[in-house]
């Protein structure tokens, strides 16, 4: 499947699809990307990837611990879950990564890749000795034949945040930028104006102000995104990526609501 193609498939995702996973968002030759789950009955439910190349896995944001059997028996359904070389975890929150102790448990050798503020607060869920990989602008992550990319996003919400680049799909795994809490939940948004409500929900709350969101809007100028895939909500496609940029340049949030009278 080529990168051009993605977007029929999403499409199809959007439109009735039973979120059950594991569900191919993407496929290229040895290269695959997954949506492995939460599938879970509530508004904050949380996204879990997984990218294939060849024999090599890396879990992206691999969830709570209450959810670590069911992601790892839909990640067993696509390779053997020994394969997961590392988990990519986007910041250190429960819902993100608290199953990170639980995948060290499963295999010991596994890389955890988060940022040196990240990674300072990980060994608070129970595991210190494990190996870690520094993830900041401009590195790469090498496994398989490939590499990921990381693409720093300070204070979107904590201020060690970071994204993912998968240059392979052209798919920014976007953590909780562009997160949404939405009750009506599907896998891949059909209606953006409609999704903004529920990204309102999260980002007026949680994200500490536009002057973060812009800083970010920046570093993206010169990558090519075939479609965002946030940890909360839905996952946005590509002919909605340009109105989800328009929307972080131009949103109030945090710091621009609480205080307004201080807004440069």
């Amino acid at each position: 499947m080529e990168r051009t193609a993605v977007n029929n498939l999403l499409s199809g995702l959007s439109n009735g699809t039973v979120a059950t996973p594991p569900i191919k968002l993407f496929e290229s030759g040895e290269h695959s990307v997954w949506w492995v789950g939460i599938n879970e009955n509530t508004a904050f439910r949380s996204n879990v990837y997984l990218i294939k190349d060849a024999d090599a896995a890396i879990l992206v944001d691999p969830g709570h611990r209450a959810y670590f059997e069911s992601v790892k028996d839909a990640v067993s359904k696509i390779i053997d879950p020994k394969n997961v070389k590392a988990l990519v975890l986007c910041h250190q929150d429960p819902d993100v990564c608290a199953a990170m102790v639980d995948w060290l448990d499963f295999n010991p050798s596994l890389k955890i890749v988060s940022t040196p503020r990240t990674h300072v607060l990980l060994p608070y869920y129970g595991k210190s000795d494990y190996d870690r990989f520094d993830a900041a602008d401009d590195t790469e992550f090498p496994y398989g034949s490939s590499a990921l990319k990381f693409i720093e996003c300070p204070f979107m919400h904590f201020p060690g945040a970071f994204a993912t680049y998968d240059p392979v799909s052209g798919f920014l795994l976007s953590g909780d930028v562009w997160a949404a809490i939405d009750s009506d939940w599907k896998l891949v948004t059909d209606d953006f104006e409609g999704h903004i409500s529920g990204l309102d929900i999260f980002h007026k709350d949680y994200i500490a102000s536009n002057i973060a969101c812009k800083g970010f809007v920046e570093k993206l100028q010169n990558v090519s995104i075939e479609a965002i895939l946030p940890q909360h909500g839905s996952i946005i496609s590509k002919g909605d990526v340009p109105s989800a940029i328009e929307y972080l340049e131009n949103l109030n949030c945090g710091l621009d609501i609480l205080y307004p009278h201080l807004g440069i």
